[in-house]
């Protein structure tokens, strides 16, 4: 919580002889005064640590050595390639212009603090050795390391680290300039390697800090001598901290990313077993289709797959029926992926209910998943699937008093009622059961179908739906839904694009519907005010379907602010009960695991963390399997 400031006030009185002065009550009130603000200050506890978590406990002491996940004795070296959709033209991360090459930022640019991948919610230490904040929250001091440098060999300084916060300030997307300058009033430079954040006075304070502890650090002295822009697209790298550089590129072909062999992390334990590749490598591809033909023919080596359809029929090539290419599943821990058709709600024909609720009755997930998806998904419901903070049954308890709490901001039906859940459809494309409820629901909204079967308001106007894309797979997924929004007299198309011009148009929010989604969190975070928060709604990028609510603005408020695990889970599950009853998306499909292909070349640790795959973090190079598949002429 924040203390109050303790006044200083001094009793002052004119005089005819001696002017203003201080009489003798003034100097006891003055020192009394003084004594109870040293008390105060005195009484506030100054927390220094190596890392922080803001539910106060983190898994890894002080002294560890290393990550349990990684090998402390992998091999340095090799390569490992993956592969990336459509083009790339700067390498500029948050230029408004054109696409930023892969990896761009986080392979090259660190920032002050980590997370790892099997203690949610922990931060610790990276380009800060240590931290220091008062119990109250209201600043955080970060101490970097000496040892820290950027890939010129210059030092990292305290003047770097201010320098980037207010660069991002004035050049980074809009919606996170706007969040930020509500949250930080000010940074301070403390010495050469001692920066600190003031929190503004009237903001909650948890999450603060991690959101801190998060900044990237980039050179002030090189951002000055190139005179260079975060904003503006060039095809110079940024140079930072990070263990690689930029080694070369072929536009809209290839971008190599070398390990820097001076890399200033090398000795931390928290990057042991870690940064094993010497080259890591990119390769463009216009769409999935030509990407796995690619791989097919060892242009690249290990390939995530994400289509359905590949992963059943597309790995049936003679390398993978000698074992030379290895298929695979690996356990996924973390929250599925929170994707789904999201909605324009600043669009006025989708700020009705019914509307949405109709649409959403005409997208068949049973017929899609088995009939173009081989059954390997399951549906989702929850923003936070598979997970203790799913919205479940009805409300109880703290749940049911904190929804209570919202008042007349809710639909009452939230107090007694199970949590929205997605419908279920028949085994035929146009389900006529979920037809005819669409029909009622469009009806009730005031669109009537026409002589042409068009359905049409009082004003005339014609309701339409297009839905844009520039993946050749959503396209497939989405032509039978688009044709079932057709039967129920909605004027539906599917109008796939390049990839910069859906860059564009989703930027600019001129769209009716894409594929989506929104990340969400096992632990409290600040992200969620730009995911999901009324006051950037319309320009956050993180808020695809510009989602404004009040009561939502409430309940986020809740869980960033949360101290303790049950209560963050609280404002969780009510925050998701609300979100599933506002449809501002039609859940689609998730899946438990990675679905991985690799050349066999790469090995990785026994037991994966729960929260990342890490094939670019913690897997290495096998030299003598390398070999073995350069001689079986797999590998080049």
């Amino acid at each position: 919580m924040n203390h109050p400031r303790t006044p200083y006030a001094v009793a002052l009185r004119r005089t005819s002889r001696s002017g203003l002065r201080l009489t003798l009550t003034g100097v006891v009130v003055l020192g009394m005064l003084i004594l109870g603000a040293l008390q105060a200050v005195a009484e506030e506890t100054i927390i220094k640590s190596y890392a922080y978590s803001d539910f106060g406990t983190v898994k890894y002491p002080e002294d560890f050595k290393y990550l349990d996940y990684v090998n402390p004795e992998a091999p340095k070296g090799g390569e490992i390639a993956i592969w990336a959709e459509g083009t790339f033209d700067n390498f500029s991360p948050i230029s408004r212009k054109g696409r930023s090459g892969a990896l761009a930022l986080t392979l090259m640019v660190e920032r002050l603090m980590t997370s790892t991948a099997d203690d949610a919610g922990s931060d610790y230490g990276l380009i800060a050795e240590s931290l220091e904040y008062p119990e109250s929250k209201d600043w955080v001091i970060f101490n970097l390391r000496p040892e820290a440098r950027f890939t010129n060999g210059t030092p990292v300084t305290a003047e770097d680290v201010k320098f980037t916060f207010d660069l991002l300030l004035e050049q980074a997307y809009v919606d996170y300039r706007i969040a930020i300058s509500k949250l930080v009033e000010k940074a301070e430079v403390l010495g050469p390697h001692r920066v600190k954040f003031t929190f503004q006075p009237d903001v909650p304070r948890d999450g603060l800090i991690s959101q801190m502890g998060s900044n990237p650090v980039m050179s002030k002295a090189w951002f000055e001598e190139n005179g260079m822009r975060l904003d503006e697209a060039s095809l110079t790298p940024i140079m930072g901290t990070g263990p690689y550089v930029l080694d070369s590129y072929d536009i809209n072909r290839r971008i190599v990313y070398r390990r820097d062999p001076n890399y200033w992390g090398n000795d931390l334990p928290i990057n042991q077993g870690r940064n094993n590749f010497d080259n890591i490598r990119v390769e463009y591809f216009t769409d999935n289709t030509a990407a796995l033909e690619g791989f097919k023919s060892g242009e690249y080596t290990v390939r995530i797959e994400g289509s359905s359809k590949t992963w059943a029929t597309g790995y049936d090539f003679p390398l993978v029926d000698k074992g030379l290419v290895k298929k695979t599943e690996l356990p996924n821990g973390y929250l599925p992926s929170n994707t789904g058709f999201v909605f324009n709600l600043l669009k006025e024909k989708f700020q009705d209910i019914r509307v949405r609720e109709a649409v959403s009755l005409m997208y068949n997930f049973e017929w899609t998943n088995q009939t173009l998806q081989y059954g390997l998904f399951e549906q989702r419901n929850s923003y936070w699937q598979n997970s203790d903070l799913a919205a479940e049954g009805v409300p109880e308890g703290a749940e049911l008093e904190l929804l209570q709490s919202l008042g007349d901001l809710i639909d009452p039906a939230l107090l007694s009622e199970p949590p929205v859940v997605a419908h279920t459809s028949g085994k035929r494309q146009l389900d006529r059961r979920n037809l005819r409820k669409a029909d009622a629901l469009l009806a009730a909204a005031g669109w009537l179908p026409g002589d042409d079967g068009i359905r049409r308001n009082a004003a005339g106007e014609i309701l339409s739906l297009e839905f844009l894309t520039d993946d050749a797979e959503i396209e497939r997924i989405a032509t039978p839904f688009i044709a079932n929004l057709n039967a129920v007299g909605i004027k539906a198309t599917l109008n796939r694009v390049d990839p910069s011009q859906y860059t564009n148009r989703e930027r600019a929010k001129d769209f009716d519907m894409i594929a989506d989604g929104y990340a969400t969190n096992l632990v409290p975070g600040l992200g969620m005010v730009q995911r999901f928060g009324s006051e950037d709604a319309k320009d956050s990028h993180f808020n695809p379907a510009s989602f404004a609510n009040k009561a939502a603005d409430i309940l986020i408020a809740k869980l960033v602010s949360a101290d303790k695990r049950e209560d963050f889970q609280t404002a969780t599950k009510a925050l998701d009960r609300l979100l599933r009853a506002e449809r501002l998306m039609i859940p689609t499909w998730y899946k438990s695991n990675h679905w991985v292909a690799y050349f066999d070349q790469y090995e990785y640790p026994e037991v994966l963390p729960p929260y990342d795959l890490g094939y670019l973090d913690f897997w290495w190079y096998n030299a003598e399997k390398a070999e073995k598949l350069k001689a079986a002429g797999a590998l080049r």
